[in-house]
């Protein structure tokens, strides 16, 4: 389908200034014209965006498809059938808010991607990562503590987000088995976690040697690794041992945000989950009571994101939400919006989120030969991001791959 856009006003991912008054037309799934100059092309549907703003289509980079249950504990005993159908649920919610493109963090699989592929459901764009890895006791181990170890586990315990694996050449062999199944990513698990039984939140997890063996691997398949990691030495061990992208970052101070950024790794904080938490205390376990509590984990993250913006990290964003609360996956935006304008806050959701995924030549930007992963605002996001998050939605088209994917009525 062709589709030329009108009088389009353009944030194109990069720039902190609209392009105004041009012609954007899309053809086979790409952008191919984008001038004041008429196009050369008969299109099949012309859109008159006059006094709308015409963006990239957003992208989320810590996204839970399979996390179908509110209770990290609750959700490891689910069948995966039940789990994949509440998947489609978000992921089609989570198009029609304007994002075209997801990188799951943790249980996505080929399957999933696979579906969404060949068009069995209208979904956003997925890079999935297979299950993550953690160590014994790690952030991802959902076993209370009175529970003993099965006497022979192989090396390896299959969860549904998350994989329980030890040592350098059983991580080895898990992450050749990720890459073998198809993942654009491997995500390991760096420190404790908030919903995890046994690990305090602050605590080192995996040995750098095992980290290596694990990042050794996804760079001969020319992938990278992300890493959930809160406190400062955490995230400064793992970019020495090569880790590309760090997730949630709370407690990063300003000599670990210059590492970060002269690595030129990036950094993904994910704010609405504190939220999400905050409405859902059954969901923590012991380490909630570790760093302060929870009530700091919001505060020290928007601190995070302000050292990492004067260090010039690359910032991501993410939502990292579960079961009911996929639906507040656009209100990151308006957390981020506290420390960051909007121009920053757009920019992370499109540009930035687009190079962490190694794709910043055809998505989270409009130009020539991109994919046409487009959106259409009522209004302009970079002088008021609640266009993107307020009880209405004022994303009037979602467009993936030049297909109109949603059409708010007239």
């Amino acid at each position: 389908m062709k589709i030329l856009f009108r009088n389009a006003l353009i944030f194109d991912g990069n720039a902190k200034d609209l392009i105004a008054d041009h012609l954007v037309g899309t053809a086979n799934g790409k952008i191919v014209h984008i001038s004041r100059d008429p196009w050369d092309q008969i299109p099949d549907r012309v859109i008159d965006v006059r006094g709308r703003v015409l963006m990239p289509g957003l992208i989320d980079a810590h996204y839970h498809a399979y996390a179908g249950e509110n209770h990290f504990r609750t959700l490891e005993e689910l069948p995966l059938t039940l789990l994949a159908h509440r998947a489609r649920k978000y992921l089609e919610a989570s198009l029609r808010r304007g994002f075209t493109s997801v990188r799951d963090a943790g249980g996505a699989d080929y399957g999933l991607w696979r579906a969404i592929e060949d068009g069995e459901f209208k979904a956003p764009r997925l890079f999935f990562g297979g299950k993550a890895l953690s160590q014994t006791g790690g952030h991802g181990d959902a076993r209370p503590a009175h529970v003993g170890a099965d006497p022979c586990r192989c090396g390896s315990m299959p969860g549904v987000l998350v994989q329980v694996v030890d040592g350098v050449e059983s991580v080895r062999l898990a992450a050749r088995e990720v890459l073998r199944q198809g993942a654009h990513h491997i995500k390991i698990m760096a420190s404790g976690g908030l919903s995890s039984p046994t690990d305090p939140t602050w605590m080192s997890q995996y040995t750098e040697e095992e980290i290596r063996a694990i990042v050794v691997e996804a760079t001969r398949w020319r992938c990278y690794v992300m890493a959930h990691a809160y406190s400062a030495d955490t995230i400064t061990r793992a970019v020495a041992c090569g880790v590309r992208s760090l997730e949630h970052g709370n407690f990063i101070d300003p000599a670990a945000a210059r590492q970060v950024a002269a690595a030129g790794a990036f950094v993904v904080p994910t704010l609405i989950t504190y939220e999400d938490l905050e409405g859902n205390t059954s969901e923590l376990e012991g380490p909630a009571r570790e760093m302060g509590g929870l009530a700091a984990f919001p505060r020290r993250g928007l601190e995070a994101i302000e050292h990492c913006t004067k260090a010039g990290v690359k910032l991501g964003l993410g939502s990292d939400l579960f079961g009911d609360m996929h639906g507040y996956q656009a209100h990151e935006f308006r957390i981020r919006g506290e420390v960051s304008s909007p121009f920053e806050v757009l920019r992370s959701a499109t540009a930035v989120n687009a190079e962490l995924l190694q794709r910043e030549d055809s998505l989270g930007c409009v130009k020539p030969n991109a994919i046409a992963d487009l959106i259409v605002v009522d209004g302009n996001p970079l002088e008021d991001l609640a266009l993107l998050w307020g009880e209405t939605s004022r994303i009037s088209l979602v467009i993936k791959q030049g297909e109109i994917v949603h059409e708010a009525a007239s």
